[in-house]
């Protein structure tokens, strides 16, 4: 019998990437609750794990050989699982090349992109003091959009973001490309990428990993103790 995987989580978009991986691929999981905005990520016991702070993680008790593994890092986390189950990862050589160029794609562009666009534009400005940066506003929206650009192209070729399968790149990306409104973007120039949001987010096992822990989620725009933990820390 498959022992479960212990998922650290909290429900961001980097957290449901791996909560969506671990119900599409059918693997059993305890939930580990990391409250990032109370600072629990800064504890000993998750830094063992994590050690740059940031969930998810996961520890796998029946890693290679058998043996315990500890993972962080979402995009690794993802890689991980699809060679240990053999799923979604791609069924050839030359799409597991292209699967791994969009994992990397969200990883390095999309989200620090749009996660910096949720915090000048929705964030920054709700601090005390207020931080409105129309530079910084304009900058990481524009990103943003150019990026959604460069998703909606791919996708006005291919069924998934990687070719005519679903893979962990759909998996990585839609939790980001999903909020889009908070992002401030637009759909209407962007047909292919609306039908894709709709198709991968019609999956059963994405709309359960996307609802794990929802009620958790908070509002960083009004939560200000939260706003001290995650926008002030120093190291």
């Amino acid at each position: 019998m498959t022992q479960p995987i212990e998922l650290y989580y909290w429900p961001t978009p980097n957290g449901w990437k791996i909560s969506i991986a671990l119900e599409e691929m059918g693997l059993p999981y305890n939930l580990n609750l990391v409250n990032i905005g109370a600072g629990d990520q800064f504890k000993p016991d998750f830094l063992a794990i994590a050690p740059n702070n940031r969930m998810p993680a996961i520890i796998d008790p029946e890693g290679p050989d058998g043996k315990p593994i500890s993972i962080f890092e979402s995009g690794a986390i993802l890689q991980y699982l699809a060679r240990k189950t053999g799923k979604f990862g791609g069924p050839t050589e030359r799409d597991r090349v292209a699967v791994d160029q969009w994992l990397m794609w969200q990883m390095g562009g999309l989200g620090p992109m749009a996660g910096q666009a949720h915090h000048f534009l929705k964030y920054a400005p709700s601090m005390e003091p207020p931080n409105d940066l129309p530079y910084a506003k304009d900058r990481y929206r524009n990103e943003t959009g150019r990026l959604l650009g460069v998703l909606n192209k791919q996708l006005a070729g291919n069924d998934y973001v990687a070719g005519d399968f679903y893979s962990i790149a759909d998996m990585a990306i839609w939790p980001w490309a999903s909020l889009w409104e908070g992002q401030e973007q637009t759909l209407d120039d962007k047909p292919d990428l609306a039908r894709w949001l709709d198709l991968v987010g019609s999956r059963e096992a994405v709309k359960k990993g996307r609802a794990v822990a929802e009620d958790k989620r908070g509002n960083l725009q009004t939560d200000k103790k939260a706003q001290e933990v995650l926008f002030k820390q120093k190291g």
